[in-house]
């Protein structure tokens, strides 16, 4: 059926659909939506999307089916959406959301907006999202939930919010309110430059990615709408916060690697110096017989801080060699849209 791909785990460059056939100086939007199995709020999340926004001369929708078993596709259709990437199994958010980026672009968007299936974010927000990008003011734009007010968050998880939200702006350097939210915009110099490699979401990995790439990351406040079901993204809050810090700690290893291993050489080193100065104190006023013991401890520390900083040098070595690569692949990518939209990469 032709506005639908199917993508299976072998992906290939795909031809914009005819439903995304670009039109030449129009500033054009599309809204990715990933699902999986939304059949049930899939209808809302659509009707709540706007049709005109002040300065976009085009909105399109872009539905990602992410291997659902239920009428996800079916519904998408029967709402007016003409076309869909459709994965043959599920393969996660951070899949979906990054096939949806790749279709999105080759389709000659100029601004993309990701937004939830569920219907939790409110749709008319969506002019104030791609305010910054239109205005120049902006790469990437994050739709702040002001998470302390929604009633339907606990306690607990309003505070792990807050302290997940203060990580991440430590790590990237950024003033992201809410690291979490999933309803956000990207210029299209955005969207062809980052590289989603996280199996779990994308949301913490492209604001730590983004800013180590110089693009400009802003946040503005936006309204939820009523929850309609819990999130299936993760088994509970405890996954949640495990697999949200493992996110955090690779992608800034990724990035800053010597950084990351010079620490953990100073964390082992220090201590190990410490010890074999201790030891060299008493031996040098005769009472070294007794304190082997910092000998061999401060060595097997001071070990452990050389084995770091030499891991720290590869890692930093192989660091600039993936730079390299994603500077060769943003070329690539802006040469195959260019096929399609040429001109809009400047």
């Amino acid at each position: 059926m032709r506005g639908v791909w199917r993508l299976g785990l072998r992906e290939s460059a795909q031809p914009a659909p005819a439903a995304f056939t670009p039109k030449a100086g129009a500033m054009r939007l599309i809204i990715q939506i990933p699902c999986y199995n939304e059949e049930g709020t899939l209808s809302a999340t659509l009707a709540g999307l706007p049709r005109q926004i002040p300065g976009v001369d085009a909105i399109e929708i872009l539905v990602i089916d992410d291997g659902s078993t239920d009428r996800t596709c079916e519904v998408a259709r029967e709402c007016g959406v003409r076309c869909i990437v459709r994965f043959t199994q599920n393969r996660g958010l951070a899949a979906g959301f990054a096939a949806g980026l790749d279709a999105a672009v080759r389709a000659g968007a100029d601004i993309i907006v990701n937004t939830d299936a569920d219907n939790q974010y409110h749709g008319g927000d969506i002019a104030a999202l791609v305010g910054p990008i239109l205005r120049g003011e902006a790469d990437i734009v994050i739709g702040d939930r002001q998470t302390d007010l929604i009633p339907h968050f606990s306690w607990l998880k309003k505070r792990l919010q807050r302290l997940g939200s203060w990580v991440v702006r430590k790590v990237s350097n950024t003033n992201v309110a809410d690291a979490a939210s999933g309803f956000r915009a990207y210029s299209r110099q955005a969207a062809l430059k980052l590289n989603v490699v996280s199996d779990f979401s994308y949301t913490i990995e492209t604001i730590i990615q983004g800013a180590q790439k110089g693009l400009k990351i802003v946040s503005v406040p936006i309204r939820t709408n009523p929850v309609q079901r819990k999130s299936r993204l993760f088994r509970g809050i405890s996954d949640y916060v495990r697999r949200q810090m493992t996110t955090v700690i690779r992608i800034y290893a990724m990035y800053q690697p010597l950084r990351v291993f010079m620490s953990l050489a100073a964390l082992f080193g220090l201590p190990g110096l410490v010890l074999e100065i201790r030891f060299l104190y008493y031996f040098l006023s005769g009472r070294g017989g007794g304190h082997v013991q910092s000998v061999v401890l401060g060595g097997a520390l001071l070990i452990l801080a050389f084995i770091c900083m030499i891991a720290g040098i590869l890692a930093d070595l192989i660091a600039d060699n993936r730079r390299l690569l994603e500077d060769a692949l943003y070329r690539v990518r802006r040469m195959e849209a260019g096929e399609r939209s040429a001109g809009r990469d400047g």
